[in-house]
C-alpha cells in the first residue's frame, strides 16, 4: 500500500508540472506577426464540400497585428463583424457602420481572382462570412470565428487615430453677400464712397439751411 500512494503522488507531481508547463507556453507572446491564409491551400471559396472554415480556424492561434489572407474570388464576399447577431444571420442588412465591414479588394467583375489581406485590429471575437446569394454561402459552410489576443500589440502601422470626419466645403455663391435692395434703384450694393459722399453733401445742404435761416432772422 504504501509503494501504491507513493507511485500514485510522484503521477499527481508530474501531471501537475505537465499543466503548468502547457499554461506557461500557451502564454508565451509571439515574436512576430504572422498572416494566415484562411482555409490553407482551399483558399475561400463555395462549395458544398467547403474547407471546415471552423476547424481551419481552432488551428490558428490570432493576436492583434496579424492578417487574414483571403485568397478567394469575385464570386464570394468578405465580411468582418464584431456583432454576433449579423454574424448569425448571415446577411448585413441590420448591421452597423461601426461593427461591420466589407473588402471586396476592389475588383466587381464577375468571377476574377482576388487577395484581399484583413488586419486583426479588434481584441476579442471577430466573425467572418461571405454574404453572396443572399446569405447561402455563409448558411453553408463559408464563415468562422476566431478569438484575437493581445499579441504583440497592434503595430504602429495600425495603431493610427482616425482622420477627421470630412467637412464639404461652402459653394462658391456662399461666399458672396447678399445685394441690398434701394426703393427706386436696382440690387446693387451701396460702396463705402458713394455712402460717404451722399453723407457730405446733406451736412453741407443743413449747414447751407441754417446760414441762410440766420441772416434772414
Amino acid at each position: 500500500m504504501p509503494e501504491i500512494a507513493m507511485k500514485l503522488a510522484t503521477l499527481l507531481r508530474i501531471t501537475i508540472a505537465t499543466v503548468l508547463i502547457t499554461a506557461a507556453a500557451s502564454q508565451t507572446k509571439p515574436t512576430s506577426y504572422v498572416n494566415h491564409t484562411v482555409g490553407d491551400d482551399a483558399g475561400w471559396f463555395f462549395n458544398t464540400s467547403a474547407t471546415n472554415y471552423t476547424a481551419w480556424a481552432a488551428t490558428q492561434t490570432f493576436n492583434l497585428g496579424d492578417y487574414l489572407i483571403f485568397k478567394t474570388s469575385t464570386n464570394q464576399t468578405v465580411f468582418q463583424t464584431y456583432n454576433e447577431t449579423t454574424f448569425k444571420s448571415c446577411l448585413v442588412d441590420d448591421s452597423s457602420d461601426n461593427d461591420t465591414f466589407q473588402y471586396d479588394g476592389g475588383n466587381t467583375a464577375f468571377d476574377q481572382a482576388l487577395t484581399i489581406p484583413v488586419p486583426l485590429t479588434i481584441e476579442g471575437p471577430n466573425y467572418y462570412f461571405s454574404d453572396a446569394d443572399d446569405g447561402a454561402q455563409c448558411e453553408n459552410g463559408l464563415a468562422f470565428e476566431i478569438k484575437v489576443n493581445q499579441g504583440l500589440g497592434l503595430p504602429p502601422s495600425l495603431n493610427q487615430p482616425p482622420p477627421p470626419p470630412y467637412i464639404e466645403p461652402p459653394g462658391p455663391d456662399s461666399a458672396q453677400s447678399p445685394p441690398i435692395n434701394i426703393n427706386g434703384g436696382s440690387e446693387t450694393p451701396v460702396t463705402g464712397g458713394g455712402a460717404v459722399a451722399h453723407t457730405l453733401a446733406f451736412g453741407q445742404a443743413l449747414l447751407l439751411t441754417v446760414i441762410i435761416g440766420s441772416t434772414v432772422f
